[in-house]
């Protein structure tokens, strides 16, 4: 922990020690005391520095974790996790979002195959059910966290894509410089809990809140050209509405 933090305790306060602790730190994070990416003291050291038991640091720390504040890292201890990403509902892509955002983004690609289409999806493109579409899995990072599992399907032949290509643009980016006129979507924002192959990917516990987006992208001539079904940490990600009176 750094060490012009000061933590000052009420022992005569029915506030439990623990919520103090955990309430400083906090403020601390809100105000800049601590950087995203700042490394606290092992429990052992912050249990001797403030004469607490080690039981009552731990309840502290898994506070501040459960809230999304905190991260704990194997190997690198416990970290303050780098600011939350707020993103306005455009038809943009994440990856544009964040290298706007200086969140330095990064992508990891699972996927890149044809594959046969499922009913559902099928009708969404406008193409006959097991047809083939192209399939695209991907892992999208923000400052070096992963941020969130991307699931998209594409009408076969409507742009060349590699992994090399989807892991330094942005989708959106690459359907445009394939001449792709992309004009409206329809997007359907929920929650659900994370399952276990998504929890191991987004380095969450299984069961986290997850944000999903489920989104439909059209050309100018009104035709299909996107679908994304998408997850986010909800620790590390939110969307940001206008609301116009009409």
């Amino acid at each position: 922990m750094t060490a012009n933090l000061a933590i000052d305790l009420d022992r005569s306060s029915p506030v439990p020690l623990y919520f103090q602790v955990a309430e400083q730190i906090a403020e601390a994070i809100r105000r800049g005391d601590l950087a995203p990416g700042s490394r606290l003291d092992n429990e052992i050291l912050l249990a001797d520095k403030l004469g607490l038991s080690r039981p009552t640091i731990r309840q502290a720390i898994q506070y501040l974790v459960d809230k999304g504040l905190l991260v704990r890292k194997r190997g690198v201890g416990t970290q303050v996790v780098h600011g939350q990403v707020k993103r306005s509902v455009e038809l943009t892509s994440l990856y544009d979002d964040l290298r706007r955002a200086g969140q330095e983004p990064a992508t990891q690609v699972l996927r890149l195959e044809p594959r046969p289409v499922e009913e559902e999806v099928a009708g969404i493109l406008g193409v006959e059910s097991g047809s083939e579409v192209l399939y695209l899995e991907r892992v999208r990072f923000a400052a070096g966290e992963p941020l969130a599992v991307l699931h998209n399907w594409l009408p076969v032949g409507l742009a060349a894509l590699t992994a090399a290509d989807l892991e330094g643009r942005g989708l959106y980016e690459l359907l445009r410089s394939a001449g792709v006129r992309m004009r409206v979507a329809n997007q359907r924002i929920g929650a659900r809990a994370a399952t276990q192959a998504e929890a191991r990917l987004l380095e969450e516990r299984r069961g986290a809140p997850l944000l999903t987006m489920i989104r439909t992208t059209y050309d100018d001539q009104g035709r299909a050209v996107e679908h994304g079904s998408h997850v986010y940490r909800a620790s590390h990600y939110s969307l940001e509405v206008t609301l116009i009176e009409r």
